[in-house]
């Protein structure tokens, strides 16, 4: 791990009028490093990913990104077409409902190909193989590389988005209940194929979940967030094994009578 931060958060803040969505979130992510936020509903954790991922603008606050030509960069003041390559190529936003990160009417093989199109790509031989190589990577048979997602289930939905994400090689992965409404059996397959990913490529990810099984599995650290404000951070395994704040403690508790 470098000593310079991938990711610096600094005092994230967005009001939905007199609501709080997410207030003075502040937080450092390092290369390689997965970070976990959980809250119930409501506690302002997608508020804070949406924000940090450019898909809302704080009202104050820094999302400061290692950019690999320009070094540091305030995220938050880049333009428009800056924010959206950076979107293509170094950072990936993985949505919890699958049909919100494909194309449902391109085949699974032109939704992996489109990703690498917008970073340069041309040669068709080269994207249809690389899309071919990620297609089993994520664990999709390669006869289906023409099928459109709409024919898949939603776990294979699901696969095949973090295929078109990752296969540019991004540095950072943003999540947002990767695993929601999917089967349990279908979950654990899922989550198995992320750590191997994030371990393989060296990913650094933010997850937001409302699951701690997920955080346990993925997430080096971990933030709990209630009302908008984090209140409690720390080690994964720490934070959950030992909670020192009565809200963590409830969510723990909860998991165990469950």
């Amino acid at each position: 791990m470098t000593d310079q931060p991938l990711l610096s958060v600094r005092n994230i803040s967005r009001h939905y009028g007199a609501h709080i969505g997410c207030e003075d979130v502040s937080f450092d992510l390092y290369p390689g490093e997965v970070m976990g936020i959980v809250g119930e509903s409501g506690s302002g954790k997608s508020t804070l990913l949406n924000c940090m991922a450019g898909h809302l603008t704080p009202d104050r606050g820094q999302v400061v990104f290692d950019t690999r030509a320009d070094g540091p960069r305030d995220t938050v003041t880049m333009s428009e077409p800056e924010r959206r390559m950076l979107s293509r190529t170094d950072w990936a936003f993985v949505h919890q409902h699958a049909r919100d990160g494909l194309r449902m009417g391109v085949s699974a093989g032109g939704n992996v190909g489109e990703r690498l199109m917008a970073v340069g790509a041309r040669n068709y031989g080269d994207i249809r193989t690389k899309a071919t190589d990620w297609l089993g990577r994520v664990e999709i048979d390669a006869t289906r590389i023409d099928d459109r997602p709409s024919t898949f289930s939603g776990g294979m939905q699901q696969r095949l988005q973090i295929a078109r994400n990752l296969v540019t090689g991004p540095r950072l992965v943003f999540m947002d209940e990767p695993t929601g409404g999917l089967d349990v059996s279908v979950q654990a397959r899922l989550l198995d194929l992320l750590r191997g990913l994030v371990r393989d490529m060296g990913l650094s990810a933010v997850i937001v979940t409302h699951d701690l099984a997920v955080v346990r599995l993925l997430a080096d650290r971990l933030m709990v967030m209630k009302s908008g404000r984090v209140v409690e951070q720390g080690l994964t395994d720490q934070v959950l094994d030992d909670p020192q704040h009565g809200y963590t403690q409830l969510l723990v508790s909860s998991v165990l009578q469950v």
